[in-house]
């Protein structure tokens, strides 16, 4: 098991409407999560399995898992997932694992045995290259949250652009429409996912303006400035983000104020 996956469930466990939705396609009412683990097996539990309601009317166990790295065991760890919950719970489970590592795909995501016509298995589930998935895809959606993922995907591009892919994903995340303190949630989230991917020392310049400019919007004084939209304190805001070293551009687009405006704040 990679060193983030422990993590992963704590990180993602609002994610499971998006990647229902968007991922699978699935309509759904999420009604609670289930605890499934295997003492007696193996010291560990599923990352999120929830008891869901689809359109169709349909109860099935959505069962989420997250994955950092390949493991040639996991269609038995699946199976074993899906025997458990079945028992458990006596509910169909629908089972997908996002993978979100650094190295190529490299798992099954079935198990087939067929040693004579009467004993035979075909079992399977879905995997998610997260890495496969293109930048442009999830921008064009509202799915702000599955936003925290853009730093593994798009592999191509990734490797092409390197640095340059990773500010672009930094500053998506800083223009979503949502409140200050949900855009940072998500940039923290995007943050500590780069880091499977990215030098830590790249992840940390890349994203640190970001984090100070969200932490910026959550001030009581920088949203009533805002708020009153006038010329006056709009300037005060510049001045304070020319303080905090901020460039021009940036300055520029945030307060609606023209560059030669911002300029003669610096005389």
């Amino acid at each position: 098991m990679g060193k983030y996956d422990i993590t992963l469930k704590d990180m993602f466990s609002d994610l499971t409407d998006d990647i229902l939705s968007y991922f699978l396609g699935i309509q759904h009412t999420k009604i609670e999560e289930l605890n499934i683990e295997f003492p007696r097996v193996e010291t560990r539990e599923s990352d999120m399995v929830f008891k869901c309601v689809t359109n169709e009317g349909n109860t099935i166990a959505a069962h989420i898992e997250f994955q950092s790295d390949n493991d040639d065991k996991m269609p038995y760890r699946m199976l074993r997932y899906a025997v458990e919950i079945m028992e458990k719970y006596d509910l169909m489970p629908y089972q997908i694992v996002i993978y979100i590592g650094k190295n190529n795909l490299n798992m099954l995501d079935k198990i087939d045995f067929d040693f004579v016509e009467e004993n035979f298995l075909n079992y399977r589930y879905k995997i998610i290259d997260v890495g496969k998935i293109k930048f442009s895809e999830i921008t064009q959606t509202n799915h702000y949250k599955l936003y925290a993922l853009l730093p593994l995907m798009d592999k191509e591009k990734r490797q092409k652009e390197k640095e340059v892919y990773l500010r672009e994903c930094a500053e998506v995340i800083r223009n979503i429409p949502l409140a200050a303190v949900e855009k940072r949630e998500i940039a923290a989230r995007a943050k500590i996912l780069a880091e499977l991917v990215y030098k830590k020392e790249i992840v940390d310049r890349m994203f640190a303006e970001v984090i100070r400019m969200l932490r910026l919007e959550e001030s009581e004084t920088y949203r009533e400035l805002i708020k009153k939209g006038e010329k006056e304190g709009k300037l005060e805001v510049a001045k304070e983000l020319l303080k905090r070293g901020m460039n021009i551009d940036e300055i520029a687009e945030i307060t609606k104020l023209s560059k030669e405006e911002i300029k003669k704040l610096l005389n």
